[in-house]
């Protein structure tokens, strides 16, 4: 069943990520780095989503000093595929050209990504370097989710700019509020929902 929730949430995070894609008023500033290298490198955005993340898997090896986590690319693959999937699905479904619109799919793509994040991150199995660094600088730092994702944000929101990525005013509000929807959903996921699927899976284990 965990695998199950990993995979879920991954596909749920992916659409998130394409639902801000396709809202044109920018996207987060990892996100940003990952279309900029699309349109002015080639390839796609799920191409560069695995490129990035085998730099980033040795950033935290270095950071933990520690063993390459090599899983984290098992998750960067699938993440990829999600976001390419997305991305040609929506293309033909949300093409918003009003500006309110666009914020109601922006604002679906935030929350949507927050959740999907904290449901595949909950199962504790192969989380994306990304997410892994978010961790590592919270033990780090001994500061919270927000404040080591709002960092990191940060960072990569200099880099996008460098690559002429989609910067907007999505961008913004991701780097003040993406961080806030995470830190929002893990506990709610795991007070709420995955202890009432751990009981029910265990109940059904008794039964049979």
């Amino acid at each position: 069943m965990k695998y199950v929730f990993y995979v879920l949430g991954i596909l749920i995070l992916t659409l998130g990520i394409a639902f801000t894609i396709q809202s044109d008023l920018g996207v987060s500033p990892f996100d940003a780095i990952l279309v900029g290298l699309a349109v002015h490198a080639g390839l796609t955005v799920g191409s560069w989503e695995v490129m990035i993340a085998l730099l980033l898997i040795g950033c935290n090896s270095f950071l933990k000093r520690q063993r390459p986590e090599v899983s984290g690319m098992l998750t960067a693959f699938i993440t990829g595929i999600g976001i390419d999937m997305w991305l040609f699905l929506l293309h033909f479904f949300v093409t918003p050209e009003q500006w309110y619109i666009k914020a109601i799919c922006f604002g679906i793509g935030l929350v949507v990504t927050g959740l999907g994040t904290a449901t595949y991150l909950y199962t504790n199995f192969a989380p994306m370097p990304i997410d892994r660094l978010t961790f590592i600088i919270k033990e780090l730092t001994g500061t919270s989710i927000f404040f080591s994702r709002t960092i990191i944000f940060l960072v990569f929101l200099t880099a996008g700019v460098m690559l002429k990525g989609p910067i907007g005013i999505g961008t913004l509000l991701t780097v003040c509020l993406g961080g806030l929807v995470l830190h929002f959903f893990t506990p709610f996921l795991l007070e709420k929902y995955w202890g009432a699927l751990q009981t029910l899976v265990h109940y059904d284990k008794e039964c049979f």
